[in-house]
This record gives C-alpha cells, sequence and structure tokens, in this order.
C-alpha cells in the first residue's frame, strides 16, 4: 500500500513538473522570444500595421473600413462589418437565395450611383472577402468611382486619375494576386490633395 501511494505520489510530481515546464516554456518564455523577435524585426507589422497621421491613428493597412460618403473611395462589402474580433466571410452556398438578393440588392446600388450597366460594376464591389476586412479593391474598382467623387468634391476627373495611378500597388513578388489599390491609404492621399486645393469640397 506505502510502496502504491509514493508511485502514486511521484506520478504526481513529475505530471506537476512537466506542467510547470510546459506553462514556464510555452506560455512564457516562448510568448516573450516571439514577441521581443517579432517587435526587433517587424515592428510595424508586430504593432499593426497602424497609419498614423499628425500623431492620430486613421487605421490599419490590413484592416478594411466601412466608408459610405460619395467623398470617398468605397472598399468592399463585409460580411462582418469590418470588426477584426468576428471577421469572416458570409459562408452562403451559391444556391442560398440570401446570397443572390445580397449580390443583386448591392450590384443595383452601384448601377443607381454609377449609372453604368450591371457588367460594368467589378465582382470585388458586391462580393464580401473571405476576411470580411479586406483593404484592398481591384484597380478597376477603383477607377469605376472617380466620376462620382470628382463631382462630389468638384475635382478634376484627371486628377484623381493621377492620383490612383500613383496608388496602385503590384501584384505581390510581382506574381501572386492581381493590382490592387488600399482603400484607406488612397483616400487619405485624396484628403491630402483637397487639402491643398481649399476649392475642393470635403
Amino acid at each position: 500500500m506505502q510502496h502504491s501511494m509514493r508511485r502514486i505520489l511521484a506520478y504526481c510530481r513529475a505530471a506537476l513538473a512537466l506542467t510547470l515546464i510546459a506553462l514556464l516554456g510555452c506560455g512564457l518564455l516562448y510568448s516573450m522570444v516571439a514577441t521581443g523577435m517579432a517587435q526587433l524585426l517587424f515592428p510595424n507589422a508586430a504593432n499593426g500595421s497602424l497609419i498614423i497621421q499628425q500623431q492620430h491613428v486613421r487605421g490599419s493597412y490590413w484592416v478594411g473600413q466601412d466608408i459610405q460618403s460619395p467623398h470617398y473611395f468605397q472598399g468592399r462589402p463585409s460580411a462582418s462589418n469590418y470588426n477584426v474580433m468576428t471577421m469572416s466571410g458570409s459562408n452562403l452556398a451559391q444556391s442560398d437565395v440570401n446570397l443572390t438578393t445580397q449580390l443583386s440588392t448591392r450590384q443595383q446600388l452601384w448601377m443607381q450611383q454609377t449609372q453604368r450597366p450591371a457588367t460594368d460594376i467589378p465582382a470585388d464591389l458586391i462580393t464580401t472577402s473571405a476576411s470580411g476586412i479586406d483593404p484592398h479593391i481591384s484597380v478597376a474598382a477603383a477607377r469605376l468611382q472617380l466620376k462620382g467623387i470628382a463631382t462630389a468634391r468638384h475635382i478634376p476627373q484627371a486628377a484623381l486619375e493621377v492620383l490612383l495611378v500613383e496608388h496602385i500597388e503590384a501584384p505581390t513578388w510581382g506574381l501572386l494576386g492581381q493590382a490592387r489599390v488600399n482603400v484607406l491609404q488612397l483616400n487619405l492621399a485624396l484628403d491630402a490633395y483637397a487639402a491643398q486645393h481649399p476649392s475642393y469640397a470635403h
């Protein structure tokens, strides 16, 4: 009986020791090392890739925003309302009538807003991304909005075209994805351009 108890106590001590080692090693030490390395090697990304202007955080390079104003470029629709804590796609099947209704409604809104046919509306303006926080749109989606923004701000459309071209990002490593535009960066550049020309509306 005493021999059995000693064995049980030995097992318990070993289990507790392994638990402490795992907690300290994996839960504390590893986290500290990983965090320290991230701050050392990739400080901007480790801190959320924040875009800061005049000591104010305007947003994150990697997180889309809900923009409704006709004075700004609009990004992709979001199934999670751009919430990073609940980021996800709609998870609706192609056969789901709710998906069909959503796509049709968004397409009609863009057709009314731009006075363009359905075939001219890029897919990324009517479909949500898998993450729900996609910060980019295609060049075609940005270009479709030029006329409306130029009218709202009383800015020559040609000037907006130049601004857009300056903010086109090439495919990752020249191979992955397609040319795209970061909506937040483009909108901030748009505000800066308008500030240099006080006669333009905000």
